[in-house]
């Protein structure tokens, strides 16, 4: 067998034929292209993707801010409707069968005046609540206003002792008045000072009713409520004057004016008066109602007339919803003026 010269040959000088070397090449450089195409055309993908998210997204944030500006003039349409409806009034005294008390009426109507929303109204009567504020006469207790608060956080819908009311009417006192003494169960600025963030006793006038959250033993539970006990923040004002509307107190605030008044008083009286044709233009009204005539209610302590009121509006479209409330005070001009004002 002769000897392959291939195989005799030194590999180290061994040179490839042309041909073949550019062949290999040839090869190598298709391979080279192919990659970088690939890499270039996956580069490519990542930035269109990368931009369609992005435009994507500014397409969503623009339409969620149109959207929004929208809930908020469907909400504030609400509020304005709202307020109208109690300039409209046509007597001296404010009742539950008044207009503005149909609130609900105006609401249901909403989804005609609007493409793609709606609102929901309520008003509320803050002549209605006890006055906060008014349970302090500089430095002491406004008697009748403290036995309102005791009687009405005694009510058993609020699940308190009478220890834990006391607690919490001493200390919205203590809040109040100027001084740093303790009442009975309450508590001042070394109570707080112990507090996690520590702060002071306002010593001022409650400005608003969401300051109860800083007062002591007023837990969210006892402001909010919850599906069993009532929130004692829809019985409680800090925009009326001292004399609570008769007329339109909630059922436990009317308990509250006398110990007489029981729940089964409380909801005759609340039937009397929303009964078409029973004048409530004074009142000594309740004297009329079933049960009622051995009971006496302070005469400085109710009226038929209300000037403060709280307007809750919420503008809704799809899943989205947007609220506005606030707090007009009534002039016999059939004018308002917003006093307050929140934006959710």
């Amino acid at each position: 067998m002769k000897n392959d010269p291939l195989l005799t040959r030194d590999c180290s000088t061994y040179q490839f034929p042309r041909a073949s070397f550019r062949k290999l090449l040839f090869h190598n450089n298709r391979g080279i292209a192919l990659i970088t195409v690939i890499l270039i055309i996956a580069i490519l993908m990542a930035v269109a993707i990368e931009l369609n998210r992005s435009s994507y997204a500014d397409i969503h944030d623009a339409a969620n801010l149109s959207d929004g500006i929208k809930l908020t003039y469907i909400a504030k349409s609400g509020f304005y409707g709202a307020a109208s409806l109690l300039t409209n009034s046509k007597n001296d005294y404010d009742t539950l069968r008044d207009d503005w008390a149909k609130a609900e009426l105006l609401s249901e109507k909403s989804a005609n005046l609007f493409t793609d929303g709606y609102f929901i109204a309520t008003v509320e009567d803050e002549a209605g609540k006890i006055p906060l504020n008014k349970l302090v006469n500089g430095n002491e207790y406004n008697s009748d206003i403290k036995e309102m608060l005791i009687r009405l956080l005694s009510e058993p819908e609020f699940g308190l002792d009478e220890k834990k009311a006391a607690e919490i009417v001493d200390s919205i006192k203590d809040w109040i008045d100027a001084d740093d003494i303790i009442t009975g169960y309450g508590a001042e600025s070394s109570y707080y000072a112990s507090l996690n963030p520590p702060y002071a006793a306002k010593n001022a006038q409650l400005d608003c009713i969401e300051e109860l959250l800083m007062i002591k033993r007023v837990t969210k539970e006892i402001f909010n409520g919850t599906k069993e006990k009532p929130g004692l923040a829809g019985y409680v004002t800090v925009d009326s004057d001292e004399a609570i509307n008769i007329n339109t107190a909630p059922k436990m605030v009317l308990r509250a004016l006398s110990e007489g008044i029981s729940a089964e008083l409380a909801d005759k009286m609340d039937e009397y008066r929303r009964k078409e044709g029973n004048d409530l233009s004074s009142p000594q009204w309740y004297k009329q109602v079933s049960g009622m005539a051995g009971v006496t209610i302070k005469p400085e302590l109710i009226t038929v007339k209300s000037n403060y009121f709280k307007i809750i509006s919420t503008g809704r479209m799809q899943n989205m919803a947007q609220s506005v409330s606030g707090v007009i005070k009534k002039s016999q001009q059939k004018s308002f003026q917003i006093i307050k004002w929140r934006q959710d």
